[in-house]
């Protein structure tokens, strides 16, 4: 097999879909027999300082010719294109969705990060997405050739039949997203407060990553007066995100856009219902059997999708037993890297 190579911004250990997505494919790829290197790239994109600009593009340039290598969008799409011009290692570039999309930039930085990532992409001899959708994306808005471009879906690890299932009562709303304004964790607190006269509880599970949102949630469920119903539980470990998941009754996520969305995976692996927005790749992700999608930044919508999933109990069940049948179809990881290893295979021999 031919030496490769991941370029990943950061620690790949972070939590996140993003890095969760990326940390698998290396593995697989390494279980697949190829000899994977990992390169870190400075933490701070997708807005490096010039030095941490000049650290990555050493880094990346320093690869020869003889190693493809696949790197992360989260750096690729913010490299300086005329740098990227000159690293000879074949580039397999992974879009998990493009820059330019993520909420809350000024329109300048969004119009500096379309850019950027426009012309890197035409630097790279393939292309890895994690749906059809960020495909149509590229395609539609970035100019770029649908015959380069690999669908790798995320893979999914299925529970063991003696997996335990024990919803509480009342039930349990669990969340999970990183803590970041495009999650829409602030339109699902506005909405939890909209159906306060209903019985449950609610978890809201994921890292903090954009410095001051977790205090202004804080404030927003102190506001609705909720703060003995809704935790916002921040980062937890493996084990205690998987004793939620099978107390959980409801998963729900106000997501403002997804590329993918791994955590729609672990719902229907875990047989929960799912409320969320009709935005980005999530309506390819969840099937209409098993969920309720309504518009984004929309509470009001949201709200009274999860009243009828707490108020009729035999939607509840039908829809997680749909979202269980899902989940069982839902492809490997094993196969995310194949895909991948395809790529990797086709950009050396193109370039």
């Amino acid at each position: 097999m031919i030496a490769a190579a991941l370029a990943v911004p950061g620690d790949i250990n972070t939590v996140t879909g993003g890095y969760i997505y990326d940390r698998r494919l290396l593995a697989e790829l390494r279980a697949a027999g190829r000899d994977m290197q990992l390169v870190a790239l400075p933490d701070s994109f997708p807005f490096p300082s010039p030095q941490e600009m000049d650290a990555a593009m050493r880094a990346l340039q320093a690869l020869p010719a003889t190693c493809p290598v696949i790197i992360d969008g989260l750096a690729f799409g913010a490299l300086d294109p005329l740098q990227v011009g000159l690293i000879k290692a074949p580039i397999v570039a992974l879009v998990h969705h493009p820059l330019a999309l993520e909420s809350g930039l000024p329109q300048d930085v969004q119009d500096h990060l379309w850019r950027t990532e426009r012309d890197n992409l035409r630097h790279a001899e393939q292309i890895l997405v994690p749906s059809p959708h960020t495909r149509a994306i590229l395609t539609e808005r970035y100019d770029v050739d649908a015959a380069r471009i690999h669908v790798a879906l995320p893979g999914i690890d299925l529970l063991a039949p003696d997996t335990p299932v024990a919803p509480e009562s009342p039930p349990l709303i669990l969340s999970v997203g990183i803590l970041h304004p495009r999650k829409g964790h602030d339109v699902l607190i506005d909405a939890l407060a909209r159906i306060a006269d209903l019985e449950w509880r609610a978890e809201i599970v994921g890292n903090p990553w954009e410095k001051g949102h977790s205090d202004a949630l804080e404030d927003r469920i102190r506001q609705a007066g909720l703060s003995g119903r809704i935790n916002l539980a921040g980062r937890v470990s493996d084990q205690v995100l998987e004793t939620l998941y099978q107390r959980a009754s409801i998963f729900a996520l106000a997501t403002r856009y997804e590329g993918y969305g791994i955590v729609f995976n672990e719902a229907l692996v875990h047989g929960l219902p799912i409320v969320s927005c009709r935005t980005g790749a999530v309506p390819d992700t969840v099937p209409r059997s098993a969920g309720l999608l309504v518009a984004r930044d929309d509470p009001r919508a949201f709200a009274l999708a999860l009243r009828r999933l707490l108020t009729d109990h035999t939607l509840r069940d039908d829809m997680g037993k749909a979202a269980r049948l899902a989940g069982g179809r839902l492809s490997s990881w094993a196969e995310t890297a194949r895909i991948a290893g395809l790529a990797l295979d086709q950009a050396a021999g193109r370039a």
